[in-house]
Protein backbone atom coordinates (compact mmCIF):
# COMPACT_ATOMS: atom_id res chain seq x y z
CA UNK A 1 0.00 0.00 0.00
CA UNK A 2 1.39 3.11 -0.99
CA UNK A 3 2.24 5.47 1.93
CA UNK A 4 0.83 8.87 -0.04
CA UNK A 5 -3.05 7.70 -0.35
CA UNK A 6 -5.33 9.91 1.03
CA UNK A 7 -7.35 9.45 4.34
CA UNK A 8 -10.59 9.35 2.05
CA UNK A 9 -9.41 6.75 0.16
CA UNK A 10 -8.25 4.28 3.00
CA UNK A 11 -11.88 5.51 4.30
CA UNK A 12 -13.36 3.88 1.54
CA UNK A 13 -11.20 0.91 1.26
CA UNK A 14 -12.09 0.29 4.99
CA UNK A 15 -15.69 0.73 3.57
CA UNK A 16 -15.06 -2.33 1.05
CA UNK A 17 -13.74 -4.81 3.33
CA UNK A 18 -16.65 -4.46 5.79
CA UNK A 19 -19.21 -4.56 3.08
CA UNK A 20 -21.51 -7.56 2.39
CA UNK A 21 -23.41 -6.83 -0.47
CA UNK A 22 -21.95 -6.42 -3.89
CA UNK A 23 -24.27 -3.21 -4.09
CA UNK A 24 -22.47 -1.70 -0.58
CA UNK A 25 -18.88 -2.88 -2.47
CA UNK A 26 -19.66 -1.17 -5.62
CA UNK A 27 -19.97 1.82 -4.11
CA UNK A 28 -16.90 1.72 -1.89
CA UNK A 29 -14.95 1.00 -4.66
CA UNK A 30 -16.03 3.58 -6.94
CA UNK A 31 -15.33 5.86 -4.05
CA UNK A 32 -11.72 4.52 -3.99
CA UNK A 33 -11.07 4.83 -7.49
CA UNK A 34 -12.17 8.66 -7.67
CA UNK A 35 -9.91 9.22 -4.42
CA UNK A 36 -6.68 7.16 -5.32
CA UNK A 37 -4.34 9.64 -6.60
CA UNK A 38 -3.90 8.75 -10.34
CA UNK A 39 0.00 8.47 -11.27
CA UNK A 40 2.18 6.06 -11.92
CA UNK A 41 2.75 4.18 -8.96
CA UNK A 42 -0.87 3.36 -8.20
CA UNK A 43 -1.45 2.46 -12.04
CA UNK A 44 -1.61 -1.15 -10.52
CA UNK A 45 -4.06 -0.53 -7.52
CA UNK A 46 -6.13 1.25 -10.21
CA UNK A 47 -6.44 -1.39 -12.36
CA UNK A 48 -7.23 -3.85 -9.85
CA UNK A 49 -10.00 -1.47 -8.79
CA UNK A 50 -11.22 -1.60 -12.04
CA UNK A 51 -11.16 -4.87 -12.77
CA UNK A 52 -13.27 -5.49 -9.65
CA UNK A 53 -15.78 -2.68 -10.30
CA UNK A 54 -16.24 -4.25 -13.78
CA UNK A 55 -17.08 -7.72 -11.94
CA UNK A 56 -19.06 -6.15 -9.38
CA UNK A 57 -20.89 -4.27 -12.20
CA UNK A 58 -22.12 -7.31 -13.59
CA UNK A 59 -23.12 -8.77 -10.68
CA UNK A 60 -25.53 -5.65 -9.39
CA UNK A 61 -27.09 -5.87 -12.48
CA UNK A 62 -28.20 -9.20 -12.44
CA UNK A 63 -29.72 -9.03 -9.37
CA UNK A 64 -31.39 -5.94 -10.47
CA UNK A 65 -32.60 -8.13 -13.22
CA UNK A 66 -33.82 -10.44 -11.07
CA UNK A 67 -35.78 -8.21 -8.07
CA UNK A 68 -37.80 -6.47 -11.26
CA UNK A 69 -38.71 -9.76 -12.77
CA UNK A 70 -39.13 -8.12 -16.30
CA UNK A 71 -41.77 -5.62 -14.24
CA UNK A 72 -40.21 -2.35 -15.70
CA UNK A 73 -38.94 0.01 -12.80
CA UNK A 74 -37.76 4.03 -13.16
CA UNK A 75 -36.64 4.86 -16.97
CA UNK A 76 -35.53 8.09 -18.63
CA UNK A 77 -35.17 6.34 -21.96
CA UNK A 78 -35.64 8.90 -24.71
CA UNK A 79 -36.38 7.70 -28.19
CA UNK A 80 -33.81 8.40 -30.93
CA UNK A 81 -35.20 10.63 -33.96
CA UNK A 82 -33.12 12.14 -36.60
CA UNK A 83 -30.00 11.94 -37.25
CA UNK A 84 -28.08 12.00 -33.93
CA UNK A 85 -29.16 12.31 -30.10
CA UNK A 86 -26.98 14.51 -28.17
CA UNK A 87 -27.14 15.08 -24.54
CA UNK A 88 -27.04 18.74 -22.53
CA UNK A 89 -25.14 17.55 -19.67
CA UNK A 90 -24.31 19.83 -16.58
CA UNK A 91 -24.82 20.81 -12.80
CA UNK A 92 -28.37 21.81 -11.73
CA UNK A 93 -28.72 25.58 -12.94
CA UNK A 94 -26.02 25.71 -15.20
CA UNK A 95 -28.34 26.53 -17.99
CA UNK A 96 -29.20 23.52 -20.28
CA UNK A 97 -33.15 24.57 -20.13
CA UNK A 98 -32.51 28.00 -21.72
CA UNK A 99 -29.84 26.26 -24.23
CA UNK A 100 -32.25 24.41 -25.46
CA UNK A 101 -35.28 26.42 -25.66
CA UNK A 102 -32.61 29.02 -28.02
CA UNK A 103 -31.58 25.97 -30.23
CA UNK A 104 -34.77 24.94 -30.96
CA UNK A 105 -37.39 27.21 -29.92
CA UNK A 106 -39.07 24.27 -27.49
CA UNK A 107 -41.05 26.22 -24.82
CA UNK A 108 -39.42 24.35 -21.41
CA UNK A 109 -39.75 24.86 -17.83
CA UNK A 110 -36.80 27.41 -17.04
CA UNK A 111 -36.05 28.11 -12.91
CA UNK A 112 -33.64 29.75 -11.51
CA UNK A 113 -33.23 27.01 -9.07
CA UNK A 114 -31.76 23.20 -9.03
CA UNK A 115 -33.66 20.95 -10.43
CA UNK A 116 -35.94 22.25 -12.86
CA UNK A 117 -35.60 19.67 -15.08
CA UNK A 118 -36.89 16.53 -13.75
CA UNK A 119 -36.52 14.21 -16.64
CA UNK A 120 -34.86 14.16 -19.96
CA UNK A 121 -36.45 16.81 -22.58
CA UNK A 122 -35.84 15.88 -26.22
CA UNK A 123 -36.22 18.69 -29.02
CA UNK A 124 -34.97 19.03 -32.60
CA UNK A 125 -32.53 21.03 -33.91
CA UNK A 126 -32.55 22.15 -37.40
CA UNK A 127 -29.03 22.15 -39.33
CA UNK A 128 -28.67 22.21 -43.07
CA UNK A 129 -31.16 19.51 -43.97
CA UNK A 130 -30.90 16.91 -41.24
CA UNK A 131 -32.43 17.20 -37.60
CA UNK A 132 -30.58 16.78 -34.26
CA UNK A 133 -32.20 15.53 -31.15
CA UNK A 134 -31.24 17.83 -28.48
CA UNK A 135 -32.05 16.16 -24.93
CA UNK A 136 -32.14 19.04 -21.55
CA UNK A 137 -30.81 16.00 -19.34
CA UNK A 138 -31.74 16.20 -15.21
CA UNK A 139 -29.20 17.95 -13.38
CA UNK A 140 -25.72 16.15 -12.48
CA UNK A 141 -24.83 15.83 -8.74
CA UNK A 142 -22.05 14.60 -6.58
CA UNK A 143 -22.13 11.25 -6.31
CA UNK A 144 -24.74 10.48 -8.87
CA UNK A 145 -22.73 7.40 -10.28
CA UNK A 146 -22.91 5.88 -6.85
CA UNK A 147 -26.95 6.05 -7.10
CA UNK A 148 -27.60 9.62 -5.39
CA UNK A 149 -30.03 12.48 -6.97
CA UNK A 150 -31.44 10.74 -10.65
CA UNK A 151 -28.75 8.09 -10.33
CA UNK A 152 -28.75 4.89 -12.48
CA UNK A 153 -31.59 6.51 -14.76
CA UNK A 154 -29.76 9.46 -15.94
CA UNK A 155 -26.35 8.16 -16.47
CA UNK A 156 -28.08 5.41 -18.50
CA UNK A 157 -29.65 8.28 -20.63
CA UNK A 158 -26.47 9.56 -21.08
CA UNK A 159 -24.21 6.35 -21.83
CA UNK A 160 -27.05 5.84 -24.69
CA UNK A 161 -26.20 9.04 -26.47
CA UNK A 162 -24.52 9.75 -29.64
CA UNK A 163 -21.90 12.77 -28.46
CA UNK A 164 -22.62 15.27 -25.57
CA UNK A 165 -22.56 19.01 -25.06
CA UNK A 166 -21.43 19.73 -21.31
CA UNK A 167 -22.48 22.59 -19.51
CA UNK A 168 -20.69 24.89 -17.08
CA UNK A 169 -21.43 28.12 -15.70
CA UNK A 170 -18.25 30.57 -16.11
CA UNK A 171 -19.58 32.75 -13.46
CA UNK A 172 -19.08 30.28 -10.55
CA UNK A 173 -16.25 27.31 -11.09
CA UNK A 174 -16.21 25.95 -14.51
CA UNK A 175 -13.25 23.78 -13.68
CA UNK A 176 -14.51 22.24 -10.05
CA UNK A 177 -18.38 21.52 -11.97
CA UNK A 178 -15.87 19.90 -15.21
CA UNK A 179 -13.75 17.92 -13.05
CA UNK A 180 -16.80 16.88 -10.82
CA UNK A 181 -19.11 15.66 -14.47
CA UNK A 182 -16.52 14.80 -15.76
CA UNK A 183 -15.30 12.30 -12.61
CA UNK A 184 -19.36 10.89 -12.26
CA UNK A 185 -19.25 10.08 -15.92
CA UNK A 186 -16.06 8.23 -16.08
CA UNK A 187 -17.07 5.94 -12.71
CA UNK A 188 -20.29 4.56 -14.28
CA UNK A 189 -17.66 3.61 -17.65
CA UNK A 190 -17.95 7.17 -19.70
CA UNK A 191 -14.79 7.43 -21.35
CA UNK A 192 -15.30 11.49 -22.70
CA UNK A 193 -13.07 12.70 -25.96
CA UNK A 194 -10.79 9.57 -25.12
CA UNK A 195 -9.85 7.40 -27.62
CA UNK A 196 -10.17 3.58 -27.59
CA UNK A 197 -6.54 2.32 -27.03
CA UNK A 198 -5.42 0.72 -30.74
CA UNK A 199 -5.34 -2.45 -29.53
CA UNK A 200 -6.99 -5.41 -31.41
CA UNK A 201 -7.99 -9.32 -29.65
CA UNK A 202 -8.75 -11.99 -31.68
CA UNK A 203 -9.57 -14.82 -29.79
CA UNK A 204 -8.78 -18.16 -30.58
CA UNK A 205 -10.33 -21.76 -30.11
CA UNK A 206 -7.16 -22.50 -28.70
CA UNK A 207 -2.76 -21.78 -29.31
CA UNK A 208 -2.92 -19.93 -26.19
CA UNK A 209 -1.72 -16.17 -25.87
CA UNK A 210 0.34 -14.42 -28.37
CA UNK A 211 1.57 -10.72 -28.34
CA UNK A 212 2.62 -9.02 -31.28
CA UNK A 213 4.07 -5.43 -30.30
CA UNK A 214 5.25 -5.89 -27.38
CA UNK A 215 7.47 -2.94 -27.80
CA UNK A 216 5.04 -1.09 -27.56
CA UNK A 217 4.07 -1.72 -24.16
CA UNK A 218 4.72 0.96 -20.74
CA UNK A 219 5.87 0.12 -17.55
CA UNK A 220 4.54 -3.48 -18.34
CA UNK A 221 5.67 -6.39 -19.71
CA UNK A 222 3.55 -9.40 -21.42
CA UNK A 223 3.62 -11.64 -18.60
CA UNK A 224 1.25 -8.46 -17.34
CA UNK A 225 -0.78 -8.76 -20.10
CA UNK A 226 -1.25 -12.56 -20.00
CA UNK A 227 -2.02 -12.36 -16.58
CA UNK A 228 -4.85 -10.00 -17.41
CA UNK A 229 -6.21 -11.76 -20.12
CA UNK A 230 -6.42 -15.14 -18.07
CA UNK A 231 -7.93 -13.29 -14.99
CA UNK A 232 -10.77 -12.25 -17.68
CA UNK A 233 -10.69 -16.04 -19.80
CA UNK A 234 -8.95 -15.23 -22.88
CA UNK A 235 -7.11 -17.87 -22.90
CA UNK A 236 -5.94 -17.83 -26.91
CA UNK A 237 -5.79 -15.03 -28.48
CA UNK A 238 -3.76 -12.85 -30.45
CA UNK A 239 -2.96 -9.55 -29.39
CA UNK A 240 -1.76 -6.85 -31.63
CA UNK A 241 -0.58 -3.30 -30.25
CA UNK A 242 -0.16 -0.58 -32.71
CA UNK A 243 0.92 2.36 -30.40
CA UNK A 244 2.13 3.10 -26.86
CA UNK A 245 -0.13 1.18 -24.10
CA UNK A 246 -0.06 0.72 -20.70
CA UNK A 247 -1.97 -2.23 -18.18
CA UNK A 248 -5.02 0.12 -17.82
CA UNK A 249 -5.61 0.55 -21.76
CA UNK A 250 -5.42 -3.39 -22.04
CA UNK A 251 -8.16 -3.77 -19.55
CA UNK A 252 -10.05 -0.78 -21.05
CA UNK A 253 -9.84 -3.04 -24.26
CA UNK A 254 -11.48 -6.13 -22.73
CA UNK A 255 -14.50 -3.80 -20.97
CA UNK A 256 -17.24 -4.17 -23.39
CA UNK A 257 -19.22 -1.85 -20.61
CA UNK A 258 -17.31 1.22 -21.64
CA UNK A 259 -18.76 3.90 -23.50
CA UNK A 260 -16.44 6.44 -25.69
CA UNK A 261 -18.53 9.67 -26.40
CA UNK A 262 -16.99 12.58 -28.22
CA UNK A 263 -18.11 15.99 -26.16
CA UNK A 264 -17.83 19.93 -26.11
CA UNK A 265 -17.96 22.20 -23.29
CA UNK A 266 -20.30 25.37 -23.53
CA UNK A 267 -19.77 27.60 -20.78
CA UNK A 268 -23.00 29.20 -20.16
CA UNK A 269 -23.78 32.61 -18.13
CA UNK A 270 -20.84 34.82 -19.58
CA UNK A 271 -23.09 38.05 -19.38
CA UNK A 272 -22.33 37.51 -15.32
CA UNK A 273 -19.61 38.93 -13.44
CA UNK A 274 -16.67 36.49 -13.34
CA UNK A 275 -17.42 34.67 -16.07
CA UNK A 276 -14.79 36.12 -18.05
CA UNK A 277 -12.19 34.93 -15.43
CA UNK A 278 -13.81 31.98 -15.22
CA UNK A 279 -13.43 30.87 -18.81
CA UNK A 280 -9.66 32.07 -18.69
CA UNK A 281 -9.13 29.10 -15.95
CA UNK A 282 -11.05 26.76 -17.84
CA UNK A 283 -9.05 27.27 -21.01
CA UNK A 284 -5.77 26.78 -19.06
CA UNK A 285 -7.32 23.89 -17.64
CA UNK A 286 -8.19 21.73 -20.30
CA UNK A 287 -6.96 20.62 -23.87
CA UNK A 288 -8.76 18.02 -25.29
CA UNK A 289 -11.88 19.76 -25.31
CA UNK A 290 -13.32 22.82 -27.47
CA UNK A 291 -14.83 25.49 -25.05
CA UNK A 292 -17.68 27.60 -26.71
CA UNK A 293 -18.38 30.67 -24.46
CA UNK A 294 -22.20 31.89 -24.98
CA UNK A 295 -24.62 34.26 -23.70
CA UNK A 296 -28.11 33.19 -23.71
CA UNK A 297 -29.35 36.70 -22.47
CA UNK A 298 -27.05 38.56 -25.17
CA UNK A 299 -27.13 35.90 -27.61
CA UNK A 300 -23.02 35.59 -27.73
CA UNK A 301 -22.05 32.49 -29.67
CA UNK A 302 -25.24 30.73 -29.96
CA UNK A 303 -25.08 30.96 -34.03
CA UNK A 304 -22.01 28.61 -34.01
CA UNK A 305 -23.32 26.23 -31.48
CA UNK A 306 -25.52 23.73 -34.15
CA UNK A 307 -21.95 23.47 -36.13
CA UNK A 308 -19.85 22.48 -33.23
CA UNK A 309 -22.39 20.01 -32.27
CA UNK A 310 -22.52 18.66 -35.51
CA UNK A 311 -18.76 18.72 -35.52
CA UNK A 312 -18.78 15.63 -32.50
CA UNK A 313 -21.14 13.19 -34.41
CA UNK A 314 -18.66 11.72 -36.80
CA UNK A 315 -21.42 12.12 -39.45
CA UNK A 316 -21.82 13.95 -42.86
CA UNK A 317 -24.64 14.77 -44.83
CA UNK A 318 -25.46 13.47 -48.25
CA UNK A 319 -28.22 14.52 -50.51
CA UNK A 320 -29.63 11.96 -53.14
CA UNK A 321 -31.08 12.88 -56.47
CA UNK A 322 -32.77 10.55 -59.13
CA UNK A 323 -31.01 10.09 -62.64
CA UNK A 324 -31.69 13.70 -64.14
CA UNK A 325 -34.19 14.32 -61.28
CA UNK A 326 -34.26 17.28 -58.45
CA UNK A 327 -32.49 16.97 -55.58
CA UNK A 328 -33.89 15.45 -52.38
CA UNK A 329 -34.11 18.78 -49.70
CA UNK A 330 -33.42 16.55 -46.83
CA UNK A 331 -30.13 15.12 -46.31
CA UNK A 332 -29.38 11.39 -45.63
CA UNK A 333 -26.79 11.57 -42.71
CA UNK A 334 -23.79 9.23 -42.81
CA UNK A 335 -20.83 7.97 -41.10
CA UNK A 336 -17.62 10.34 -41.80
CA UNK A 337 -15.56 8.05 -44.57
CA UNK A 338 -18.78 6.22 -45.84
CA UNK A 339 -18.51 4.95 -49.95
CA UNK A 340 -21.02 5.20 -52.78
CA UNK A 341 -22.22 1.80 -52.02
CA UNK A 342 -22.80 2.41 -48.49
CA UNK A 343 -25.23 5.08 -49.49
CA UNK A 344 -26.78 2.98 -52.31
CA UNK A 345 -27.98 0.79 -49.59
CA UNK A 346 -29.29 3.37 -47.11
CA UNK A 347 -31.29 4.98 -49.72
CA UNK A 348 -32.80 1.20 -50.61
CA UNK A 349 -31.56 -2.87 -50.73
CA UNK A 350 -32.16 -3.06 -54.69
CA UNK A 351 -29.77 0.11 -55.08
CA UNK A 352 -27.50 -1.33 -53.33
CA UNK A 353 -27.69 -5.27 -54.53
CA UNK A 354 -27.60 -3.72 -58.50
CA UNK A 355 -24.72 -0.69 -58.52
CA UNK A 356 -23.47 -0.17 -61.09
CA UNK A 357 -21.60 3.65 -60.84
CA UNK A 358 -22.72 7.01 -59.42
CA UNK A 359 -22.33 10.19 -60.48
CA UNK A 360 -20.76 13.24 -57.51
CA UNK A 361 -20.93 16.65 -57.19
CA UNK A 362 -19.26 18.18 -54.08
CA UNK A 363 -16.34 18.37 -52.11
CA UNK A 364 -15.28 14.49 -53.02
CA UNK A 365 -15.63 15.09 -56.95
CA UNK A 366 -12.67 16.14 -58.90
CA UNK A 367 -15.84 17.91 -61.00
CA UNK A 368 -19.54 18.17 -60.99
CA UNK A 369 -21.22 14.77 -61.83
CA UNK A 370 -18.07 12.77 -61.57
CA UNK A 371 -18.72 9.27 -62.13
CA UNK A 372 -17.17 6.95 -59.61
CA UNK A 373 -17.41 3.18 -58.43
CA UNK A 374 -18.60 1.71 -55.40
CA UNK A 375 -15.59 2.64 -53.56
CA UNK A 376 -15.53 6.67 -53.82
CA UNK A 377 -16.07 7.97 -50.05
CA UNK A 378 -18.32 10.72 -49.60
CA UNK A 379 -17.40 14.16 -47.98
CA UNK A 380 -19.74 15.83 -46.26
CA UNK A 381 -22.45 18.05 -48.38
CA UNK A 382 -22.41 15.51 -51.64
CA UNK A 383 -25.10 15.01 -53.75
CA UNK A 384 -25.38 11.62 -54.99
CA UNK A 385 -26.87 10.40 -58.30
CA UNK A 386 -26.72 6.22 -58.18
CA UNK A 387 -27.26 4.06 -61.15
CA UNK A 388 -28.26 0.42 -61.77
Amino acid sequence: MPANVTPEYLKAEDTYKSAKSPKEKLAALELMLSTIPKHKGTEKMQLQIKRNLSKLKKEVEKEKELKKGGSGGTSFFVRKEGAAQVALAGLPNSGKSTILNKLTGKEVDIGHYAFTTVKPTPAMLQYKGIQIQLVDMPGLIEGVSLGKGMGGPLISAIRAVDAIVILVDLSVDPVKDLELILSELEAKGLRINKKVPNIEIQKLPTGGIEIIGENFLVECNSQDVKKILQEERVHNAIITIKEPVTLTDIFEVLDSSLEYKKAIIVGTKGDLPGSKEGLERLQNHVNNFKIIPVSALNNVNLDILPSEIFSILGIIRVYTRSPGGQIDNEAMPMKIDSTALDAAKKVHKNLYKNFKFARVWGESAKFDGQRVGPEHVLRDGDIIEIHV
